[in-house]
C-alpha cells in the first residue's frame, strides 16, 4: 500500500511521449499545440476605426463630409484638413485620419459635421501592429486551446493547427450483477453506471473514450477482455473486480496480459483498492467498483496523466483552500478525499460520504481532503479539489 502523496508521485514520474497531428481550427478546441505560433503579419494589418463614427483630419469641431468607408473597402481616400468621412467598425482609417469621433457625439446638416466634443489624437483608432507584430510569437508549445485562442488563430489566417494528440482511452466494467440500463433487470442485479460517470468525466475535460466493454466476473472472459482492450488504447480504465474477493479477476489477468504493477492500494478513503500499472507505452488504472469511489479516483489520479499525455502544462483539477462552515472530525481512520460543496466561498461536507453513495457528489463541487484523525473548526482552511 502507498500513500496518497507517493501514488501522485509514481503518476508524475512516469516517462511518457507526446504524439502530435494536425487539426482543423474548429475541432481544435481543448488541445496543447505542438508548436510555438509566429505571427505572419501585423494584426491589425492597417490602422482602423474601433467603432461607427467619422474618421476626421485636424482637431476641430466642424468639419467637410466627403465620402464613406465601409469595412472591406480596399480604396484609398486621402483627407485634407478639416475633412472628414463617414466610417464603420474595422474599416481602414485614411492614412491621415487624426482621431474617429463616435457617431453618438456627432450630428450633420448639409454635409457639415458637427463635434459635441473636441477630438482627441488616436482616439478610436485601432493602430496597425496594435495586439501582434509579425514575426513576434503568438502562443508557445503548450499552449492549451480556448475559444479566444481558437479566435486569434483564425484572424491569422491559420485553418489548421498542429497539436499535441490526446491519448485513445478504452473503458471496461466488471461485474455479474452489472445490467445496462434499459434492460429488464433480475433480483440481485443493479443498473451498470460507473461506465457513465467515468465518459462524463472525461468529457467534462475534454476527453473521449474509444471503446466501452462490459465483462462478466470471469477468469478467462476478464484476460481476454483485457488483451482485447489493449490492442486499442494509451489508457485502459477498468471499474471494478479490483479488490480481493473471489469474484475480482481483475489483477490477475492484467499480470497476464503483460502489465507492470507500479502501485496497488492507496491510505485514502474512498477508493482504497485503487491499481496503477503500466506496459510500454500504456498506461492501466483500475478502479473501485463503488461508484463515489470510482469517480473519486478518476478525478485524483486519472486525470493529471491524461493531461500530461496531452501536453499540458498544468494538470489535476484546480485545488483553492476554504473556510469550513461547522466543526468536523475525520473519524474514518484514512486521509479522505470527502463530498462538499463550496458556496459563498465557504465549504460544507456533505452527509452520505458511504463509497457507494453518489447522490452527494452529485449535489456538490468539490472533494475536501481532511487528513486521518484530523479535527477542523468552524473557519479552519481545508484543501479541496473542484469537480464542477
Amino acid at each position: 500500500m502507498v500513500t496518497i502523496e507517493e501514488a501522485l508521485l509514481i503518476i508524475q514520474d512516469q516517462k511518457i511521449s507526446l504524439k502530435s497531428e494536425l487539426k482543423p481550427l474548429e475541432e481544435a478546441l481543448g488541445f496543447a499545440l505542438a508548436t510555438d505560433t509566429i505571427a505572419p503579419f501585423d494584426v491589425p494589418e492597417f490602422d482602423n476605426s474601433a467603432m461607427d463614427g467619422y474618421a476626421l483630419c485636424g482637431l476641430y469641431q466642424e468639419y467637410r463630409l466627403v465620402g464613406e468607408v465601409a469595412a472591406g473597402d480596399s480604396k484609398e481616400i486621402e483627407l485634407k484638413d478639416g475633412e472628414a468621412v463617414r466610417i464603420f467598425t474595422g474599416a481602414k482609417a485614411p492614412e491621415n485620419a487624426t482621431a474617429v469621433m463616435m457617431q453618438e457625439k456627432t450630428s450633420v446638416k448639409e454635409k457639415v459635421l458637427f463635434l459635441d466634443e473636441m477630438p482627441r489624437v488616436g482616439q478610436n483608432i485601432r493602430k496597425k501592429g496594435g495586439q501582434l507584430n509579425e514575426g513576434q510569437t503568438v502562443f508557445e508549445k503548450g499552449h492549451l486551446l480556448n475559444p479566444p485562442s481558437l479566435s486569434l488563430m483564425g484572424s491569422l489566417g491559420l485553418e489548421a493547427l498542429e497539436v499535441i494528440s490526446k491519448p485513445t482511452i478504452n473503458i471496461i466494467t466488471t461485474g455479474n450483477e452489472l445490467v445496462n440500463p434499459g434492460q429488464p433487470k433480475a433480483e440481485g442485479q443493479i443498473y451498470e453506471s460507473n461506465s457513465y460517470a467515468i465518459s462524463g468525466a472525461l468529457q467534462q475535460f475534454g476527453f473521449r473514450y474509444h471503446q466501452k466493454t462490459q465483462i462478466k466476473d470471469d477468469f478467462e472472459a476478464t484476460k481476454a477482455g483485457i488483451k482485447k482492450a489493449l490492442e486499442s488504447c494509451d489508457v485502459l480504465i477498468i471499474s471494478g473486480g479490483i479488490s480481493v474477493g473471489d469474484y475480482d479477476f481483475v489483477k490477475q489477468s492484467l499480470e497476464e496480459n503483460g502489465v507492470n504493477e507500479l502501485f496497488y492500494k492507496v491510505l485514502q478513503k474512498p477508493g482504497k483498492p485503487l491499481y496503477f500499472g503500466r506496459k510500454e507505452n500504456q498506461f492501466v488504472f483500475a478502479l473501485p467498483g463503488n461508484p463515489a469511489s470510482s469517480l473519486t479516483c478518476f478525478y485524483v489520479y486519472v486525470l493529471p496523466l491524461l493531461q500530461r499525455l496531452s501536453g499540458y502544462e498544468k494538470t489535476g483539477l484546480t485545488t483553492y483552500q476554504f473556510p469550513i462552515k461547522h466543526p468536523f472530525k475525520n473519524t474514518f481512520g484514512r486521509p479522505s478525499f470527502l463530498k462538499a460543496a463550496v458556496m459563498d466561498g465557504k465549504v460544507e461536507i456533505l452527509d452520505g460520504q458511504g463509497s457507494s453513495m453518489i447522490q452527494s457528489m452529485a449535489k456538490g463541487n468539490a472533494l475536501a481532503f481532511v487528513d486521518d484523525g484530523e479535527i477542523l473548526n468552524e473557519g479552519d482552511l481545508v484543501k479541496c479539489r473542484l469537480i464542477s
